[in-house]
């Protein structure tokens, strides 16, 4: 028996990294029957059938994992957004830092593109950021084709297993490329029609950068909360989470309860409002999902 690392998922095959050398495994037919499925990222224990195949007999504990996308183990989540082309979509960044937050992933967000951008629309865009950064989360914006931001983001990365995240057609390859020139990893137009991108990653796999690993991982435009509970929600928005304790009622959703501290903080600008119709939003969406049996 020997131990190593999933790097990359494709097709039922799962290629483990053991010291340089990658294994081409299958799961155990238990994993199926106990509906357990291996994840890029997941420590695993593999017999070998030889120098290049094996099986997959054990998976080792898991510090976190996603399911959208598929991943395991992860240090921090880089989110990517575009300045335009698609537009920055506020909703869709508050969607996935909620994720983010639940599965207690260090949240990264990016804004790629910068350069299609005029002045005096660099200048709001980053006003319009600046409330996230008030809230604790680094901001970094770059471009791949001018290579702005570039090694203040290479410099995040660091030694960490990152995960990317964010929807189709934001420039994740291009900035992996710009990032490892090289890897001429395959890029896409965006369509004009459906004004998003063409999924370009097929699958999720580990990409060593320096001396850390970035997954990429396939694009995808929308989230839902079906993990989460009412109670949960507030948890995630960091700002709601800090001022929550002041509210007189305990268990305080933050929505029809008098004496809520969180709705006073949205009134004298303290909490974005914004932000706060975001979760007002998801509330509502979870408070009318159908009941899990």
């Amino acid at each position: 028996m020997s131990e190593g690392t999933i790097i990359k998922a494709l097709s039922g095959f799962y290629y483990v990294e053991d010291n340089g050398q990658i294994i081409q495994c299958r799961g155990r037919g238990v994993f199926r029957k106990n509906k357990i499925t291996p994840l890029v990222g997941d420590h695993v224990v593999y017999q070998a059938e030889n120098d290049k195949e094996g099986y997959i007999m054990e998976i080792k504990p898991r510090k976190n994992e996603l399911m959208r996308p598929q991943i395991a183990n992860i240090d921090q989540a880089i989110l990517i957004f575009s300045a335009k082309e698609p537009d920055f979509n506020p909703v869709l960044l508050d969607r996935f830092l909620v994720l983010i937050e639940f599965h207690q992933i260090i949240p990264l967000i990016c804004i790629t593109k910068m350069d299609l951008l005029l002045e005096e629309e660099i200048k709001t865009l980053k006003e319009r950021l600046s409330v996230y950064e008030r809230i604790g989360y680094e901001v970094i914006f770059l471009s791949s084709h001018t290579t702005e931001g570039i090694e203040q983001f290479r410099s995040i990365i660091g030694n960490h297993t990152s995960v990317f995240a964010g929807q189709s057609g934001v420039g994740k390859t291009s900035l992996l490329n710009a990032l490892q020139p090289g890897l001429e990893l395959k890029t896409s137009e965006i369509s004009t029609h459906l004004g998003r991108g063409r999924h370009t990653t097929r699958h999720v796999e580990f990409i060593p950068i320096d001396h850390g690993l970035i997954a990429d991982t396939p694009g995808f435009s929308s989230l839902e909360f079906n993990e989460l509970d009412i109670e949960d929600l507030a948890w995630t928005f960091p700002e709601l989470r800090e001022k929550g304790n002041d509210c007189k009622f305990r268990g305080c959703l933050h929505d029809n309860e008098l004496h809520c501290a969180v709705k006073s903080a949205v009134k004298t600008g303290e909490i974005s409002g914004e932000r706060y119709q975001h979760y007002l939003q998801f509330l509502a969406e979870i408070k009318d999902r159908k009941p899990r049996y």
